[in-house]
């Protein structure tokens, strides 16, 4: 079953790199929503993330041609996506601190026994989410929500992947304490 979608897929973007409108339009709906909460996640605005979407599909419209299946479409256009959002929070000035080991190992420790008495409702952890900061917040939706791994967010946002790990801990933190405080 699963490869008959992929098939799918592939001929509606060979039908795109033909120049058949239709399929464009298919292409774009069967992808909107998934790109569009994508950026939201990392950008924390709905406006910025509609504006990341439309330039991301303009772009991978554009460079469609140059898409050759070394992954599936939708992963090439979710990289084009997070690429674009991750812009617009750099234009933010977006800053991410380094810590010591010390500190974060305590950080760690912390955030052990702080998550074992935590439960909460989905709504309430994507409400609390919204309120970190940019880069704590791109950081845990990259690893928690978009599957990529510290070496990849390391890469992604052109830093450290101690850097990441750091952030990524401050952010579990913060948002742990956020959530504490009843959101």
């Amino acid at each position: 079953m699963e490869l008959t979608a992929t098939m799918v897929r592939d001929e509606l973007v060979e039908r795109c790199k033909l120049g058949d409108t239709a399929s464009y339009e298919t292409l774009y709906r069967q992808y909107v929503k998934a790109m569009y909460n994508t950026s939201l996640r990392i950008v924390n605005n709905a406006a910025d993330a509609e504006d990341v979407m439309q330039e991301a599909f303009l772009d991978a419209f554009r460079c469609l041609n140059d898409f050759q299946y070394h992954s599936t479409f939708g992963a090439w256009l979710k990289r084009i996506v997070i690429n674009k959002s991750i812009n617009i929070l750099r234009k933010r000035k977006l800053y991410l601190v380094e810590l010591d080991k010390s500190t974060a190992h305590t950080l760690m420790e912390e955030e052990r026994s702080d998550e074992l008495e935590l439960q909460y409702k989905v709504e309430q952890v994507r409400k609390g989410i919204q309120k970190l900061a940019d880069g704590y917040r791109t950081v845990l939706s990259l690893y928690l929500l978009e599957g990529y791994d510290q070496e990849e967010i390391a890469e992604i946002l052109g830093i450290t992947h101690n850097t990441v790990r750091t952030q990524y801990i401050r952010a579990k933190h913060k948002l742990l304490l956020i959530l504490k405080q009843g959101g």
